[in-house]
């Protein structure tokens, strides 16, 4: 019998169920931990998004817009209020003029240190049991899809 035909019972969707509570304890706490450091969560995960941009320190519009999972005119809205606060700052970039470059301030990058700080400790606390659970939940996946980072049906 395949994976994706294998009946699935009731201790599958609890391990699913809390998996994706201690997900959302750790959303909340970033949630709170942003909110305490004078910005809100979505403003946290922009600075992230940029400073953690592979490959460069800067962004544009567009891939900010696809890292948030938002809409682009959100992203310009965000990037906004964000340099009001003197987070971020735009750039026209050198090469082709029409590209603006999003880059986070000293002002932001500090912030973003003292939320990273704040995060690691909690993940040090709660990162095994994600994992944990996250290994839990996928153990009906075959070993080649898991390997490979594919889905079962592409294993099969």
């Amino acid at each position: 019998m395949a994976a994706k035909d294998q009946p699935l019972g009731k201790k599958d969707y609890e391990t699913l169920a809390e998996f994706r509570y201690a997900l959302r304890k750790f959303l909340g706490f970033s949630e709170e931990a942003a909110s305490r450091h004078g910005v809100t969560p979505q403003q946290y995960q922009a600075l992230l998004a940029i400073e953690g941009f592979p490959g460069r320190n800067w962004v544009t519009i567009g891939e900010l817009a696809e890292q948030m999972r938002i809409a682009h005119h959100s992203a310009v809205g965000l990037v906004d209020r964000m340099e009001a606060l003197r987070l971020v700052r735009r750039v026209t970039a050198k090469e082709d003029r029409r590209r603006v470059q999003v880059l986070l301030t000293a002002k932001g990058l500090k912030l973003l240190e003292k939320l990273y700080r704040v995060h690691r400790g909690e993940l040090r606390s709660t990162g095994a049991k994600l994992a944990a659970l996250l290994r839990k939940a996928a153990v009906k996946i075959p070993r080649r899809a898991a390997a490979t980072g594919g889905t079962p049906e592409e294993a099969e």
